[in-house]
């Protein structure tokens, strides 16, 4: 009899708390889906640049993969979402520090708004060989 897998809920405090109703990140098989994570810090402050702010909200993707055992070498998909596409050129230096080849599939979309009027929000899928 084949195995149900279970989708498991994946938290911590070193990141954003869910502002609805969402995990951080779920757990499913060797996968993990985190949620968009804004470039905000755990206490919910927005630092007043782009750069800084996706800084940000990959640290967040980071603590919440490490949480569930998993590290940025592990990401293979990345979503940006951007409030201006004009910050990509800024958005792309920053994300160059936090991955090394191969790396991550990634789209990039501009959005005509993020919650909490945030300048960009990035979500990654990580797998586990």
């Amino acid at each position: 009899m084949e195995q149900q897998q279970e989708k498991q809920a994946v938290a911590t405090t070193e990141a954003p708390g869910a502002i609805g109703p969402y995990s951080q990140a779920i757990r499913f098989g060797s996968l993990l889906f985190t949620s968009g994570q804004l470039g905000m810090d755990a206490s919910g402050v927005f630092p007043p640049t782009v750069e800084e702010q996706t800084k940000r909200s990959l640290l967040n993707v980071k603590a919440i993969l490490e949480a569930a055992g998993y590290g940025m070498e592990d990401v293979v998909k990345t979503t940006v979402f951007l409030k201006d596409m004009n910050d990509f050129a800024a958005v792309n230096a920053v994300y160059a520090e936090f991955f090394a080849e191969p790396y991550p599939a990634r789209s990039a979309v501009e959005v005509a708004r993020l919650p909490k009027d945030g300048l960009v929000e990035i979500e990654v899928v990580a797998a586990k060989a």
